[in-house]
């Protein structure tokens, strides 16, 4: 269980929601945390920094946010961040600094960490992505099971681990790269540094420093 604490998936440095999940051993009891999370820390926010654009919104006078962006609070989109061309952020969104939010990108519920990018048609739901991941083109966290059962973390652990939750995406630790076109099922967590073949469907835990070439085939970085 030490590999899935949240200190040793994300340096918590690399986000304005530091003080208030650090408590948190594991990352999944953030998630039902985060529309909170974010309404707190936007009371702290220094206004010469930071512009209310619309109700709880909250961008960093130095962001670039396309005309064509949909953008729903509570959020807050941190300094240098992009959003481009007809991206949707539902709510519940806190992205941090030097991110890209890209074309036709879909965020909800999600803490995304600085130096991010999530640039091409990508979807994040309830989830967590750490410092300079990187999702391609095309991949996205399906963050509810087909049955709709609550999700669980089994794969890669020694004992099955039920999260209590019916929505749970996907934990990135920092620098994961994902490949285009992959999904990233319920309850999958990444550790840092981890890079992870195209087209790949992958659940539960995947160990730091590795590459992912599919569920069956993980080889360790040298």
């Amino acid at each position: 269980m030490e590999e899935l604490k949240l200190k040793n998936l994300v340096d918590l440095n690399q986000t304005l929601a530091k003080t208030y999940i650090e408590k948190y051993e594991y990352p999944w009891e953030v998630l039902p945390l985060i529309k909170e999370t974010i309404l707190q820390i936007s009371k702290s926010l220094d206004k010469n920094e930071y512009e209310e654009i619309k109700e709880n919104v909250f961008v960093h006078k130095t962001a670039k946010i396309a005309n064509s962006a949909l953008i729903n609070g509570p959020c807050i989109i941190g300094a240098n961040t992009e959003v481009r061309h007809c991206a949707f952020i539902r709510g519940s969104a806190l992205i941090g600094e030097n991110c890209v939010i890209g074309n036709s990108v879909e965020v909800k519920n999600a803490i995304i960490f600085n130096n991010s990018q999530v640039p091409h048609f990508n979807y994040v739901g309830d989830s967590i992505l750490g410092n300079k991941a990187h999702m391609g083109a095309g991949s996205i966290t399906s963050n509810v099971k087909s049955d709709k059962t609550l999700v669980s973390i089994s794969r890669g652990i020694k004992n099955k681990i039920d999260t209590n939750l019916k929505k749970f995406g996907a934990i990135l630790g920092d620098n994961v790269e994902i490949g285009c076109n992959t999904v990233l099922n319920p309850g999958t967590i990444i550790g840092k540094c981890t890079n992870v073949y195209p087209t790949s469907s992958l659940r539960g835990y995947y160990p730091p420093y590795h590459i992912v070439k599919s569920c069956d085939e993980i080889i360790k970085k040298i």
